[in-house]
């Protein structure tokens, strides 16, 4: 995907967030167990503060939001970020949380974490009824999560010996996009574009599939060679 459709994202992902009705707000969040609708809100309104933090080179606290005007306070945080981000050049590396990378990074991460927790939101207010996400920017999710938070998660973790080497190979069903192979590699794990052996493959649409690795319910439960070879090997990386 090029910039372009990642900042479109945010934008149309953002306005859905705003869009909530307050008479929503105390609705729980199945994915984020304690939750509700307005934590949910305030926490990715405080992701996109948090992004601009680091385009800034600021290691600033930051601002919670007050307790009335959720609404017009998360907008004010996206379009800050959106300000931010429209302001630098995207090839430019600044810090990140796994590192130095290109300013993209943030315009990525940040019309994902809001797309994600549009779909909780929205899925609270009406269970099974979230708007789903387009097929391209589903499987840029799934190469986010693999690229990202994989190699994050499980170095906080220990992987069972009998997981040792163990492959979940993902392929996407209804997108032309090279499949990805995710080897339980030590002491890193090893991340493929190609369709290699493995000992599960999960396969499906994209949505579908990005609700999966991001613990999430999908519409439709994507078929597994080895369904709990998946399940152990999804466990061991969650992410709010």
């Amino acid at each position: 995907m090029d910039d372009s459709r990642w900042r479109a994202a945010l934008v149309a992902e953002g306005d859905a967030i705003a869009a909530i009705p307050v008479e929503a707000y105390g609705a729980p969040v199945a994915a984020c167990p304690g939750w509700d609708v307005a934590r949910l809100i305030s926490h990715v309104g405080q992701v996109h503060r948090w992004a601009v933090g680091f385009l800034r080179g600021e290691d600033a606290p930051v601002p919670r939001p007050g307790p009335d005007n959720l609404s017009d306070w998360y907008r004010e945080s996206r379009d800050l970020l959106l300000r931010q981000l429209d302001g630098m050049d995207l090839d430019a590396e600044v810090d990140t949380f796994i590192g130095r990378r290109p300013v993209r990074f943030w315009l990525r991460r940040q019309a994902h974490e809001a797309a994600m927790h549009r779909w909780d939101a929205q899925d609270a207010v009406r269970p099974g009824a979230a708007a789903p996400f387009d097929a391209e920017f589903a499987a840029d999710g799934i190469d986010e999560w693999l690229h990202v938070f994989v190699p994050r998660f499980l170095a906080r973790v220990e992987v069972p010996d009998d997981l040792a080497d163990a492959a979940l190979h993902v392929r996407c069903t209804d997108v032309e996009v090279a499949p990805w192979t995710l080897r339980l590699t030590r002491p890193q794990p090893t991340i493929e574009s190609c369709a290699a052996s493995a000992g599960t493959t999960l396969s499906g649409t994209a949505a579908d599939l990005l609700l999966t690795v991001w613990h999430r319910a999908p519409a439709t439960t994507p078929a597994a060679t080895d369904a709990e070879l998946g399940r152990r090997v999804l466990d061991l990386v969650h992410v709010t």
